[in-house]
Order: C-alpha cells, then structure tokens, then sequence
C-alpha cells in the first residue's frame, strides 16, 4: 500500500463535513459491492459486540465463517470497529 495515497484517503474521510457529502464521497470512490461489503461487516461487528455468537452472527447476516472471523479477530485486536460504534452509542 502506498503511504502517500492512503494518507491522502484518510485525509479526504476527515475533511467529510455532513452525510450527504459522505454518501457522494463514497459513492464516487466505492463500488456498490465495496460499500455492501463494509455495510456488512459493520452488521457482523454490532452483532458480535451486542454479544451473539459467532454462529448466530453467521446465520443472522449470512457471512461466511472467514468474513466473521475477520471481524471478530478485528475487535479483539484492533480498536477501530469498537471505537466508532461504541461513540455511535452514546
């Protein structure tokens, strides 16, 4: 992965100001499958922190066991699911 181009990422989702500019924004950069795919996984990490189990979470949402286990593997030793969806919450 380039350095300079993700940076470049992260500093466009930062300087997103509202939904709309978001939608349009992703819509423009994302495929319709790639923003089905993110919708998804955050279906299995809301479900998975909401305290189903990995089985449940695969029946639910239909998901393979690789994709669950990605997300599981995600909020256990990442911070990035659990940080926004926990400020979701509040």
């Amino acid at each position: 992965m380039n350095k300079e181009r993700f940076q470049l990422l992260i500093q466009c989702l930062i300087s997103l100001e509202s939904e709309e500019e978001t939608m349009a924004f992703l819509e423009d950069l994302c495929t319709i499958k790639e923003m089905e795919d993110m919708q998804h996984r955050l279906e299995i990490a809301v479900g998975l922190m909401d305290g189903q189990t990995f089985t449940e979470v695969q029946h639910e949402t239909g998901a393979s066991s690789t994709t669950v286990s990605r997300v599981s593997r995600c909020l256990k030793y990442g911070d990035g699911y659990r940080r926004i969806l926990d400020r979701l919450k509040k």
